[in-house]
């Protein structure tokens, strides 16, 4: 999952497992999925994961038409999951919503409540609401989840451990450590009685509890939870890895919190290399790595530096996910804000403003919409306009109101 850091929004990754793909569901379908259903959804499957996203759609696409063809509810359902967190991707949630919605009715329907394949869809429209900032509506589908786990595997198998995992992510973007930090502990203890002290898995649960320490400050205990799971990433599956990236990401940024700047800068820049060699030049990833770095030098006042790797950034986010997507909204941010620190008030603007127009339409009430409210604030106060910088404060007043922060 990514996590935004302050109004800069510097992009650390991995705080939920959310939005698992899935190829095949309940096993026992009256109706077996053809051949060439198998054929789309795999392609769709690879092409999703590469970011070739036009690729998925169509494939995804006739994947769908072929399940409703031949009436395979099982092949529906993971149709109908997979095109819903395509358009999840690409920041199109009004498209997604009614599709991840159908395919969990389709197997609540086949399955029964109880079912733990109906556990998955009811994670991913959780994961899907969280990633909304729908925190009220998300809760309930993860703590169900949760439970039919339970009562299905027993209290300590690696599936509870995801599903406590999300309901701890969502706790902790909430503010509720308290509850959080238990829950990330026992999936970190199930990960590593399951799996063994060194499993991928593992380095997941030490990842997510560092990011809960980090948010509370609480920095010394994060560090030598990040700097075990890049140990286990680089063991388990080499150095050169993109879960590697991502560690070395996230122990960038705790180090960029703590304004340790000489040594961030060197693992900024492997992730980066990393990404670029392991995902191409056009992956939404590497976008996170390069505004990231872009950050670092921004803070340090290397604004010439900077600004090209913003532009980049924002550049394969537009190309990638398209002009409305929340991710572009954050380079945008960026980039703005390298603007208004050099005075550039008539650059930074019409930024900030798209930054914020594309946020209220693709997330509605999001903390990240009042943050890019009190940035464009700030650009006004700047600016000598107090009086439109008041309203734009209220507005992001109202909604951390609402959201309870």
């Amino acid at each position: 999952m990514v996590k935004t850091n302050s109004s800069s929004w510097v992009c650390l990754v991995g705080a939920l497992v959310a939005f698992a793909v899935c190829s095949s569901v309940f096993a026992a379908a009256a109706v077996s999925p053809s051949s060439a259903w198998a054929s789309h959804n795999q392609a769709g499957l690879a092409a999703l994961k590469a970011a070739r996203y036009d690729e998925a759609l169509k494939n995804f696409q006739a994947a769908l038409a072929e399940a409703e063809k031949t009436g395979a509810e099982a092949a529906l359902a993971t149709s109908l999951n997979n095109l819903g967190l395509l358009h999840t991707r690409q920041g199109k949630y009004a498209e997604a919503e009614p599709l991840l919605k159908r395919a969990l009715a389709i197997r609540e329907k086949a399955l029964g409540p109880d079912h733990p394949d109906l556990a998955e869809s009811l994670n991913e429209v959780a994961a899907f609401y969280h990633g909304q900032g729908r925190y009220g509506e998300a809760e309930p589908l993860y703590q169900r989840a949760l439970a039919i786990r339970e009562k299905t595997f027993g209290p300590n198998h690696s599936a509870v451990a995801y599903s406590l995992n999300g309901l701890a992510g969502l706790y902790r973007d909430e503010g509720r450590y308290g509850e959080a930090g238990p829950l990330y502990q026992r999936a970190l203890a199930i990960w590593e009685k399951t799996s063994g002290p060194d499993h991928p898995s593992v380095a997941t649960g030490l990842n997510n509890l560092a990011l809960l320490y980090r948010d509370q400050g609480r920095f010394d205990e994060a560090e030598p939870l990040y700097l075990r799971a890049l140990a286990i990433r680089e063991k388990a599956l080499g150095p050169n890895h993109p879960d590697v990236a991502n560690s070395l990401n996230n122990l960038a940024g705790l180090y960029h919190a703590q304004r340790r700047h000489d040594e961030v800068e060197p693992f900024f820049k492997r992730a980066l290399a990393i990404r670029e060699k392991a995902l191409g030049p056009d992956h939404p990833d590497l976008a996170i790595s390069l505004n990231n770095l872009g950050e670092l030098y921004r803070a340090q006042r290397r604004y010439d530096e900077a600004e090209p790797l913003f532009k980049q950034a924002l550049a394969i986010r537009e190309k990638t996910l398209g002009p409305d997507h929340p991710s572009v909204a954050t380079g945008l941010n960026n980039l703005a804000l390298l603007y208004q620190a050099q005075g550039q008030y008539d650059e930074a603007e019409p930024l900030f403003k798209r930054s914020l127009d594309i946020l209220e339409k693709a997330l509605p009430n999001h903390p990240n919409v009042a943050a890019a409210l009190d940035n464009y604030a700030n650009l006004l106060q700047a600016m000598r306009r107090g009086a439109e910088a008041a309203e734009f404060r209220a507005r992001a007043a109202a909604i951390r109101a609402k959201a309870g922060k």
